[in-house]
């Protein structure tokens, strides 16, 4: 049977199966259907199954006439339907992990997938989570829900996980030029995850165990998340002192060791960096310590939304007009720059509190049209506006918190009556310059 799996692996017969079609699945996908593997998607979203069964893509960065042809050659095919999982050899779970209203793991999309694959699981099948969790969740969450039946993992069916590290809209680096940590429960999942990464993927480090695995990914972000802080405490010193943090970063990087450049913004965003470091502070409880750095970094980082509103106040404050009945346009609501990713993005802490202190909130972003209902805001239906100099003119101001490139910074400056920039996207502008008002 492991015979099997390895040659149907070795020769490219085995089917993928790719359960989550989002940011994560959908490069993944890619990858394997570069590396000459039939490929299925499996998503509970009907809406997604049916507009890639129609050529179209919902991502950016990946193009609809790659869709359209990998799905009319039947090199990839989407379905909604779980039951179809025991046609799959391999399984890679790329499903989402958030946080519960509490800041504590929220499972709920790991174990529901878990009961579905548990559902049809088959003698031979490799199953892989890839959605970033704390260490433990593989062997203690998924495991018993796929041993339930009766099947022996590492001699009938076999799991291991490998971390996700998917960068959206990164043209350097796309998931099959990323190299792949990977942790199997046993010593054959671990060769036989390894064995289907190397034919995808540039480079596999294999790790002794998932609990490894899992907390790489963890250390990862949280080693994002806590620099990241320390320079949003940085510029908020910084402007009470009258330094310009983002001049400070430039000079500091200049120094070639023993430096790395981040840099400050208006909150976190994404799936991974805002969320992560919560999963590992909360397995630190259950075994009695504090994570100080992670706490600490977690409460700067999510107060950043209210110190940005606090200078959007003092900007109109300085031109005699208050922040109740003003019009704001926000300028970005992706969670970063050029992408349509706008998943935990702060642009919506900033909309939600800019309208609880009365004012009027528009947005504009090139990169999403429309605005959906999430998990934690409702701007449903909301339109992303045109920057014309009519539109600009009649705002009282704009707050940049997503540094697109192709917005013209230029032509914002030139018709807004403000403008308050938290991302530095203004540092070239030379005319106007009274009017920005740094955040």
């Amino acid at each position: 049977m492991t015979k099997t799996l390895e040659q149907k692996i070795n020769d490219r017969s085995a089917v993928i199966g790719v359960i989550g079609l989002g940011y994560v699945g959908l490069p993944l996908v890619r990858a394997f259907v570069a590396a000459g593997f039939k490929t299925m998607g499996f998503d509970v979203d009907a809406a997604k199954v049916d507009k890639l069964l129609a050529g179209r893509s919902y991502i950016e960065h990946i193009a609809s006439e790659w869709i359209a042809e990998c799905v009319g050659q039947n090199k990839f095919e989407p379905t909604a339907d779980m039951r179809r999982l025991a046609e799959a050899d391999v399984l890679l779970i790329c499903v989402p992990t958030p946080l519960s209203e509490s800041r504590d793991p929220d499972l709920c999309y790991v174990e529901s997938t878990t009961h579905y694959i548990a559902k049809t699981l088959r003698p031979g099948q490799l199953v892989v989570l890839e959605s970033t969790t704390y260490p433990g969740t593989t062997r203690d969450v998924m495991l018993p829900i796929l041993a339930a039946g009766g099947l022996a993992v590492g001699k009938d069916f076999f799991l291991a996980f490998s971390p996700e590290r998917e960068d959206p809209g990164n043209p350097d680096y796309s998931a099959e030029g990323i190299p792949k940590v990977v942790g199997g429960i046993d010593p054959m999942s671990l060769r036989l995850a390894e064995m289907v990464y190397k034919q995808a993927v540039v480079r596999v480090i294999p790790v002794s165990s998932c609990e490894v695995a899992e907390a790489c990914k963890i250390v990862e972000n949280t080693y994002r998340s806590v620099n990241i802080a320390m320079v949003n405490e940085l510029k908020m010193l910084f402007d009470r002192l009258g330094i310009d943090v983002w001049e400070v970063i430039d000079a500091a990087k200049t120094k070639p060791f023993g430096y790395q450049a981040f840099y400050p913004g208006p909150g976190l965003g994404g799936h991974c960096i805002p969320i992560d470091p919560f999963y590992l502070s909360w397995v630190a409880r259950k075994y009695g310590m504090i994570t100080r750095f992670i706490e600490l970094a977690g409460e700067i980082n999510t107060s950043m939304p209210q110190y940005v509103i606090h200078r959007v106040a003092d900007a109109l404050n300085e031109q005699c007009k208050p922040l109740r009945g003003s019009k704001i346009c926000v300028l970005g609501v992706a969670y970063k720059k050029d992408v349509d990713d706008d998943r935990e993005s702060p642009s919506f802490a900033l909309m939600e509190m800019l309208r609880k202190a009365g004012a009027i909130v528009t947005y504009h972003d090139p990169h999403i049209p429309v605005l959906k209902k999430s998990r934690q805001h409702d701007f449903a239906g909301l339109e992303s506006q045109k920057l014309s100099a009519e539109f600009l003119a009649d705002l009282d101001g704009v707050l940049i918190s997503t540094d697109h490139s192709s917005v013209d910074y230029d032509f914002v400056v030139r018709h807004a009556p403000l403008v308050v920039d938290t991302r530095n996207a203004t540092h070239r502008v030379a005319d106007g310059r009274e009017k920005i008002f740094k955040a």
